[in-house]
């Protein structure tokens, strides 16, 4: 199938809904879209996707974190009384382990550190540490402010609260090391949501949009963005399906996964220019 060809089945998809179009080995193109805006940016240099692969995902889960590691997935989920963390099968979507939090407690954003996994909550300013292996609950901290994203550069947690700050923490005592403001086009850059570290940037979801933003955590610039517009299908949608939101890197195999709150799959993709 040539590209044009291709390109033009792929937006039929989108229109209409054609699950089973393309046959095993051709993977479709996301489309470039020009009038693309992200948290009321034009967003440049605006990359696209290929989707690499596609798997199951729980339809009950409110993803607000997630990570790959040591073959599996670990995810959070949110929402009081449906939060949890939970070790999840990448091939099957099927749960293997899984530890509610308290009703009380919004589950957010979450980390793999050493052998710990690190769980930051939306209001309540407490944060989690499991055991990697059977998540066996290991302690609690605190932090001003709210809890959305978290992932670590291998010396410093790196966490987002909702504004446009990225808030580094130190990984044994949790006391902040510093912060830095996310900017592009000279402006704030809000609404920094799910946070996942990748070959040195921060990939981050932009809360409430189809967009993830590209950063340097050095300087907190925006280095590019990626659009993730009609990921999921027609055919996928229903009134629970919620916004894109969880990104998880494989080092080992540079693969890098994403999905959405409620999302009945989960994605490979590869960036493209």
């Amino acid at each position: 199938m040539s590209s044009s060809s291709r390109k033009a089945s792929f937006l039929l998809c989108i229109l209409l809904g054609c699950p089973g179009l393309f046959s095993p080995g051709e993977v479709p193109l996301a489309l470039s879209q020009e009038n693309v805006r992200c948290n009321g940016f034009t967003p440049r240099p605006l990359f696209s996707y290929q989707v690499i692969d596609a798997y199951p995902h729980d339809r009950g889960a409110f993803t607000q974190g997630l990570v790959f590691k040591d073959g599996v997935l670990i995810e959070g989920t949110g929402r009081h009384g449906r939060s949890s963390v939970r070790k999840v099968e990448l091939a099957t979507g099927n749960v293997l382990k899984m530890r509610r939090l308290p009703r009380r407690y919004f589950g957010e954003g979450l980390t793999v550190f050493g052998d710990t996994v690190i769980q930051l909550t939306w209001k309540s300013g407490v944060g989690f540490v499991y055991n990697k292996e059977d998540l066996r609950p290991l302690g609690k901290f605190y932090y001003k402010g709210q809890g959305w994203g978290l992932t670590h550069d291998g010396l410093r947690l790196i966490m987002s609260d909702g504004t446009s700050s990225l808030r580094f923490l130190d990984p044994f005592t949790f006391e902040e090391l510093g912060k830095v403001e996310v900017r592009y086009a000279g402006a704030p850059l809000i609404n920094l949501n799910e946070l996942e570290y990748v070959r040195g940037r921060v990939y981050a979801n932009v809360w409430g949009t189809e967009c993830i933003v590209i950063i340097d955590p050095g300087t907190g610039l925006v280095e590019g963005w990626v659009s993730l517009q009609g990921l999921l299908g027609p055919e996928d949608t229903g009134p629970e399906v919620d916004v894109l939101n969880g990104i998880a890197y494989d080092a080992t195999d540079d693969r890098l996964f994403v999905t959405g709150k409620f999302w009945p799959k989960l994605f490979e993709i590869k960036v493209r220019d």
